[in-house]
């Protein structure tokens, strides 16, 4: 038979981070008596291996990050305290860049277009539109686009080095399942607020004591009414810790195992206790819960006709032999059997065409949008697909309820996710611990 699946093309969720521009081309050259002035602003702030970080990057993040805090109605801590916490993104993504630099893993200029496209589509304008309202806040079109190939490089070494090593067997989905029955589970929603003090790997005693001193600090200003986006960003190090410690909806499933049994035991704006990991402290907030209801589908039932276009047969002979047999279908004859004799797909052509019970999505774009507009009983126009030019019929159509079928996909699609938060999380940490890094400001 043939596969009337689509590809399964892959986009990782992408953060794109908007980079303020600064002016400063020629400036040396224009006007000698400043130079020591530029030469201040441009200083090294930290080498990190044999790479540096100016203070010129670091002033164009903060800037970024100071913006998204005002957008988010965030209060920002104290400068140098933010700024710290900028200096160690910002290292721990030149690290993950000379990783992928080194390993072969780059976006080139085609795969950066597409995405910024799709951006700019997502926020309603064209390309040039959305190039021209960049510039209009001040934002190098430039500059930004190297944010995005830097994001997309990491989001795939990311994916080659820790994603493509977690595994899920069918005995944990069951496992999952199992703990899950009776509970909320899967069938409720989490908002969740983060924030961690990071631990370093193989630290001392004296080391693991301080960071939970200092975590137990945390929690006792959030008790005491102490705003949590502004700590988080103040102290965290989470991999959300400057978008303010959110981690935004998860399904039950979908939580840390770390995190599990500490969230659902939480009413909506209460913290958990202190929670230990390899990585260091945990506090977690619960900021919104929600349910979720039973999941039907729409099953269709359909048949179809596929005649290819070769070297010896046109496309107008294809598409005009499947118009003669619909004609003949239409008069009376059997469907099924004009497939048998007809059809060039050897695996429904010898079941009468018959493509069995199928979820939506289940086949490639043109067949689905085809056989989405028939009515039972239905017999479409010609039409072209990847594979041929097909005629389809829809036999009948059905309500499903697919809940069960669907919590088996999200109880593994939350199995893999919460490995390889874990997962990823330790690398960075290793990674981070590995690394030569010398901060000169």
């Amino acid at each position: 038979m043939v596969s009337l699946a689509p590809r399964d093309f892959r986009n990782p969720p992408m953060k794109c981070i908007l980079v303020l521009t600064a002016l400063l081309g020629g400036l040396l050259s224009a006007f000698p008596l400043y130079a020591a002035k530029v030469v201040e602003l441009n200083r090294i702030v930290a080498v990190v291996d044999d790479e540096a970080i100016t203070s010129l990057e670091l002033e164009k993040r903060l800037q970024t990050i100071l913006a998204q805090l005002r957008q988010n109605n965030t209060q920002a801590p104290p400068l140098d305290i933010l700024r710290r916490q900028v200096l160690e993104r910002l290292i721990i993504e030149r690290i993950q860049l000379a990783l992928a630099s080194s390993r072969g893993v780059h976006v080139d200029d085609e795969t950066l277009n597409e995405v910024i496209t799709r951006i700019a589509g997502q926020n309603q304008l064209t390309l040039p539109q959305f190039r021209e309202a960049l510039e209009r806040d001040g934002l190098a079109f430039a500059d930004f686009r190297e944010e995005v190939r830097g994001e997309i490089t990491m989001n795939n070494l990311r994916a080659r080095e820790v994603e493509s090593r977690v595994e899920v067997a069918p005995q944990e989905v069951d496992d999952f399942l199992a703990r899950q029955a009776g509970g909320d589970g899967l069938d409720t929603e989490y908002n969740l607020g983060h924030i961690l003090i990071a631990v370093p790997e193989g630290a001392a005693p004296e080391q693991v004591q301080a960071a939970r001193a200092q975590a137990q600090q945390v929690l006792d200003q959030l008790r005491a009414g102490a705003d949590f986006r502004q700590l988080a960003v103040t102290h965290s190090s989470g991999q959300q810790a400057l978008q303010g410690g959110d981690l935004g909806w998860r399904k039950g499933g979908q939580l840390p195992t770390l995190f599990a049994d500490s969230v659902v035991r939480l009413a909506p704006g209460e913290l958990s206790e202190l929670l230990r990991s390899s990585s260091g402290f945990h506090i977690i907030k619960l900021l919104e819960k929600r349910g979720e209801q039973r999941q039907f589908i729409t099953q269709t039932h359909a048949r179809h006709i596929l005649v290819r276009s070769n070297e010896l047969v046109s496309d107008f002979e294809a598409r005009n032999k499947l118009m003669r047999l619909r004609e003949r279908i239409l008069q009376g004859e059997d469907f099924a059997e004009l497939a048998r004799i007809n059809s060039e797909d050897p695996g429904s052509g010898a079941k009468g065409g018959d493509l069995g019970w199928a979820n939506p999505g289940t086949f490639v774009g043109p067949f689905e949008q085809a056989m989405s507009k028939l009515k039972a009983g239905e017999i479409s126009e010609p039409f072209r697909s990847q594979f041929g030019w097909h005629i389809v019929q829809v036999v009948e159509r059905r309500q499903r309820d697919s809940t069960e079928e669907l919590k088996r996909a999200r109880a593994f699609d939350a199995i893999r996710q919460r490995k390889i938060e874990e997962e990823t999380q330790d690398w960075l940490r290793r990674l981070r611990d590995e690394a030569y890094v010398e901060y000169k400001d």
